[in-house]
């Protein structure tokens, strides 16, 4: 029984640092790229209707600029969120179990 008891607590922190990594994981391997790409398909498709549309219509072209502001920003606030994640993994000393992310120093 002592045995159990003194083993627990490694028990938990080890399923607690694997969830912590998956989480880690999903979010910087997943996540955060999919939301790049979201932004910039969303810039773009601003790009196209103010190109191809708006030559016509002045509120097209308006509808194109604003799509356009609104990916510059929504880019903006997931290169933050991205920035803000690896500076605090960075300083709390986490590992980085995906390898592949850039690490500010």
């Amino acid at each position: 029984m002592a045995v159990l008891i003194s083993a627990f607590p490694k028990f938990v922190h080890n399923k607690m640092k694997d969830l912590i990594d998956t989480v880690y994981n999903l979010i910087d391997q997943t996540l955060i790229p999919l939301a790049f790409s979201l932004c910039l398909l969303y810039f773009f498709w601003g790009v196209a209707q103010y190109i191809r549309v708006g030559a016509g219509s002045e509120t097209a072209a308006e509808e194109g600029r604003r799509r356009m502001a609104y990916g510059v920003i929504a880019l903006f606030v997931v290169f933050s969120i991205w920035g803000i994640i690896n500076f605090i993994s960075s300083e709390f000393s986490l590992p980085n179990p995906g390898g592949n992310s850039i690490r500010i120093k």
